[in-house]
């Protein structure tokens, strides 16, 4: 009962009068959050509110405690995914999960079905500014894969070879929403915001010599653009900027249906 389809559906089988009301409210008695041991409540409700589950943060918490959230949660999402974890933890996972798979540059792990087909118009186009932003670049498409929507990935981009960005610049303007990782200094997204005419999500990472402060000198430079249609999520967050940028596209899904 947390995706919207199925919710409407039990509402309609009440009205018909195939499902009672005692059986339907027990189908929904844990559907604002429910209880794993004493350590986690799950958030059953936000498929609903946002369009996608509750994903589990795997750094500090133990194998043990990863298990039982996400057994708990396979039994309401067809997607179940946990990010930042290691390969020495999902070795620790890897057996006691059913069905689990490991993304390693992404760090992230999930129980998925075989195929995931896009659900939503529109496409992602990821960025890199160098091979060391990887792990957070593939983060973020991971995560919006897993998400549903389509992502066209362009690695190794940065502006210290400009021409590389330029070359492929047919692929910056097919994209919806662009989501731009770079550590370093953290121009490229300034850059891309030039000539793109869509929104782009900027993503410091930690990747740089000394003075960049681990991640805060790029931070700065991006929250500084002084290019147009930039926003800028935290550093290292490729998840976070997967779901901005999903919700971008979810709301323009919802826009058209209005308009429509």
């Amino acid at each position: 009962m947390t995706s919207e389809k199925a919710l409407r559906s039990l509402l309609e089988s009440v009205a018909d009068g195939h499902v009672t009301p005692d059986k339907a409210l027990n189908s929904l008695r844990d559907l604002a959050y429910e209880r794993v041991g004493d350590f986690a409540k799950i958030d059953n409700h936000r498929a609903l509110r946002t369009g996608f589950p509750e994903v589990i943060w795997g750094l500090g918490k133990t194998p043990d405690q990863i298990v039982q959230i996400m057994e708990v949660m396979r039994q309401r999402n067809p997607v179940v995914m946990a990010t930042r974890i290691e390969p020495a933890v999902y070795a620790a996972l890897q057996s006691r999960v059913r069905g689990l798979r490991y993304y390693e540059l992404a760090r992230i792990c999930a129980i998925t079905p075989a195929e995931i087909e896009p659900q939503f118009d529109g496409v992602i186009g990821i960025l890199s500014a160098g091979t060391a932003d990887l792990p957070v670049a593939e983060e973020a498409a991971v995560t919006a894969e897993l998400s549903g929507f389509r992502v066209q990935r362009l690695w190794d981009v940065g502006v210290a070879g400009i021409h590389r960005l330029l070359s492929n610049r047919h692929l910056i303007e097919s994209a919806s929403v662009l989501i731009v990782v770079a550590g370093m200094e953290g121009a490229l997204p300034s850059v891309v915001a030039g000539l793109a005419d869509c929104p782009v999500v900027a993503v410091p990472t930690s990747i740089g010599y000394g003075a960049s402060f681990g991640g805060l000198a790029p931070l700065l430079t991006m929250l500084n653009s002084c290019a147009p249609g930039v926003g800028v999520v935290n550093i290292d967050n490729g998840f976070g900027a997967a779901v901005l940028a999903g919700q971008i596209l979810r709301t323009a899904e919802k826009l058209r249906k209005v308009e429509g």
